[in-house]
């Protein structure tokens, strides 16, 4: 990853950002991903949306899709994670 493409994202303004939450997921229990440049990612809290937003580059977000689509994270649970 190239460092400055992921400073990058920290300097791009949100503020017309269009935030996607999954149909049905109740508001207490949901989180919102935004499309950014280049495949980039951002996610956040849609209870706190003046908080703290995540940025992943596109090549963090493939990874991570891919562990998701793999079932790397089918047994993490609360209190799962070590």
């Amino acid at each position: 990853m190239n460092p400055r493409a992921k400073t990058d994202l920290y300097l791009l303004d949100l503020s017309d950002a269009t935030w996607l939450a999954a149909p049905g997921a109740s508001p207490e229990d949901r989180i919102e991903i935004a499309h950014l440049p280049d495949g980039a990612m951002a996610l956040r809290n849609p209870a706190d949306p003046n908080g703290t937003v995540l940025r992943y580059t596109a090549a963090e977000w493939s990874a991570f899709m891919n562990g998701v689509h793999d079932g790397e994270f089918d047994a993490v649970a609360p209190g799962d994670i070590s």
